[in-house]
This record gives structure tokens, C-alpha cells and sequence, in this order.
């Protein structure tokens, strides 16, 4: 069924909530775990499912997920038929950029209608999960839905742009609550941003309700059209790591440090990224690692604990990096010391320095920095 299925994700929406991490890139190429980026889990989760056409959102930052994704070759979407397709930021119509999610549609009417998929898959690059698209396929073909839209039972976070649902036992959806004001910490079914369509269906309700002036995808189509039509909810019960603060991006890259969750989102199925050909990393003979992940071609002289570490990292002797993510290319000088500190791409971190951060607010340096 997923064979009969177009994948399209939306790579820039919800920036706003991690503007450090997106000042040079897309929220979809912001690097996480060691050796990927957040679009590596949507594409593999497609891509595992056996959707074989994908295009790809953009509207500005692009040229670092370009970089990344190249011709879709790691994910096998370089395809004469259909594979990778990156969509431009702008209307067929007009050469104004989309800013919601039912403009960036309303621009891709001409496109979708052209395909013959009977589903769509919308997904956003907001969270990170291993989930079987093929699933909530047929669970949306079992129940005839107009929509579905995926939900995980958890924690609310930070977020202002979150969205909660209310459903009956069978699955179908009686409510939505837009930004609700809840406590920190309520535990409810919240949507995940991925949703799954009958393709005429979208059309057809994006053509409308453009013609009608609507401009909010979640507010006009979901929210006050939620009892008139068929939606559902398919509920995800495996790890979600959203992302949706820097603290969250913290909290969720050090979880990775725990084999149960590296395994629950692994698993028996690839995560694709783009290949690197790396040496393996050295260790100098006073250099002690503990609870870290390392990527290859890192040089460690000094010690590293409950850290991850990307690719081409460098750490001299007498520095030590503790509760932190340093990502790729950075040189962590002499006898630096570092605690729950995020290091964006190519930082060089000169001798001596003492750096320290907390978990909830991490200490944050810029790509391509020089300290």
C-alpha cells in the first residue's frame, strides 16, 4: 500500500523554536546523534515503508540539506521515476513565499494533481521517531478516513505551536485543541505532524478552502471541520523525542546514551544518512571515554564522558568534556573544560577555557566560532 503512497516534508516549519540551531541551516538538516540529521528519520521512516517518492519543502537555509541530501542515493531515491523531488518555495501562481502550511499546499496543486499515489503522507522534521508508515497506512484505509493523523502519548513540552487531540475509543477524532494552556509537564495525546490523506481528498479541500480565503491549515481544516469528517488518529506507541526547545534538543540527544532507547529507535530498521568516508577515531594513551558516543575520525588526548561527539572532533590533551554535544569539526583545546555545552559545526575552543551550562539551559556556541 505504502508503494501507492507520495511522501512530502515540510523541512523549514517550526524554526522558530530552536532559532540557534537553525540561524545557517533548515530545522530538517539540524545534526543530531553523532552522525545524522533530524530529516534522516522522516526519509527512513518513508523510505522503510516503501514510499518511493518523496519531495522535499523548502524556503530558504536550504543549501546545507542540499548539501546533505544530495540525489537521495543513501536513502535509494535516486530514481529516474519519481525518488527525491525538491519542490520550490514558491507558488505556481505568484512569486510570494509560503508562510503556513495551507499556502505552501495551495502551491503544489498543480504538482499533486499530476500524480497518480492515491495517499499522502505530510510530515514535518520537528521530531524524531522510527515509525512504520506502512501501518498507519492501512490503519487509515481500514477505517475509510478523510485524515489521520498521528498521535504519541507523552509529556507536553515548551512549545506554543503544539496540538492536542481528543478521540473515542474506535480511534476517531472529536476534537482538537490548538496552543492549549496546560501545565508543564500534562502528560496527553499530542499530534505528531504527520498525517495521512487520500490525495483527490486534499486537493480538493485545499482548492476549497483557498477560494474561500482560509489561511491556517490546523484552525480552518482540522479544528472547525474535526466532527464533519472522518479523521482518526493512529497512536503511536514507540520512543518520540520532540523537538521543540534547545533544552529538549539536549535532553533527547543525551537519551541516546541509553542502549534501551538507542535500540527502540535503531532497531531492526536502518536509519539512512549521507556516507562519510572517516578514519576511524584515535585514542592517545591518556585518554579515557566514558558513556559516550563517538563518531569516526575523532582525536581524543583528554577525557570525554556522557558526551556526544560528531564526526572530525579533536579534543587535546588535558580537556575534558562532560554532559555535552560537540558536533562536527571542532578542536577542544588544552586543558579546556567543558559541561552540558552544545557546540554547532567547525568551533575551535582555544586552551584553558571553562565553559558550563545546565541541562534545562545548555550553553550554546555558534557554528564556526573561534574562542
Amino acid at each position: 500500500m505504502a508503494n501507492n503512497a507520495l511522501g512530502l516534508i515540510f523541512t523549514n516549519l517550526h524554526e522558530e523554536n530552536v532559532p540557534e540551531l537553525v540561524r545557517f541551516r533548515t530545522m530538517a538538516s539540524i545534526p543530531y546523534g553523532g552522525r545524522y540529521r533530524i530529516i534522516d528519520f522522516t526519509l527512513s521512516n518513508m523510505v522503510n515503508s516503501g514510499i518511493t517518492t518523496v519531495g522535499l519543502m523548502t524556503t530558504n537555509n536550504y543549501r546545507s540539506l542540499i548539501d546533505h541530501i544530495g540525489s537521495g542515493k543513501d536513502w535509494d531515491l535516486a530514481r529516474k521515476d519519481g525518488g527525491l523531488i525538491l519542490l520550490p518555495p514558491f507558488s505556481e501562481k505568484n512569486d510570494k513565499l509560503y508562510t503556513t502550511r495551507l499556502e505552501a499546499l495551495s502551491s503544489l496543486t498543480g504538482f499533486l494533481s499530476r500524480r497518480n499515489e492515491k495517499y499522502i503522507v505530510l510530515a514535518d522534521c520537528d521530531g524524531v521517531a522510527r515509525l512504520d508508515i506502512a501501518d498507519v497506512l492501512e490503519y487509515h484505509e481500514s477505517k475509510n478516513a478523510d485524515i489521520t493523523l498521528v498521535t504519541h502519548y507523552g509529556t507536553v513540552g515548551n512549545r506554543a505551536d503544539f496540538m492536542l487531540v481528543d478521540a473515542q475509543e474506535d480511534g476517531r477524532i472529536t476534537g482538537v485543541k490548538l496552543t492549549p494552556t496546560v501545565p508543564k509537564g500534562t502528560k496527553a495525546d499530542i499530534f505528531i505532524n504527520y498525517y495521512v490523506f487520500n490525495r483527490q481528498f486534499l486537493l480538493n479541500m485545499v482548492e476549497d478552502f483557498v477560494s474561500h480565503g482560509y489561511t491556517s491549515f490546523e484552525a480552518d481544516l482540522l479544528a472547525k471541520q474535526v466532527k464533519s469528517l472522518k479523521v482518526y488518529r493512529y497512536d503511536f506507541k514507540g520512543y518520540y523525542a520532540g523537538i521543540d526547545s534547545m533544552s529538549a534538543y539536549y535532553k533527547h540527544n543525551m537519551e541516546l546514551l541509553d542502549k534501551n532507547v538507542r535500540d527502540e529507535l535503531f532497531g531492526n530498521r536502518d536509519i539512512y544518512t549521507k556516507v562519510r568516508d572517516s578514519a576511524p577515531s584515535k585514542y592517545g594513551k591518556e585518554a579515557t571515554v566514558k558513556n559516550s558516543l563517538i563518531s569516526d575520525g575523532c582525536e581524543i588526548y583528554g577525557v570525554v564522558e556522557n558526551s556526544i561527539l560528531f564526526r572530525g572532533v579533536k579534543v587535546e590533551k588535558g580537556a575534558v568534556v562532560r554532559n555535552s554535544i560537540i558536533m562536527q569539526d571542532n578542536i577542544i583545546g588544552a586543558n579546556t573544560s567543558l559541561n552540558c555545552v552544545i557546540t554547532d559545526k567547525n568551533v575551535v575552543i582555544s586552551d584553558t577555557k571553562q565553559l558550563s551550562g545546565c541541562s534545562t539551559l545548555p550553553f550554546f556556541i555558534q557554528k564556526g566560532t573561534r574562542l
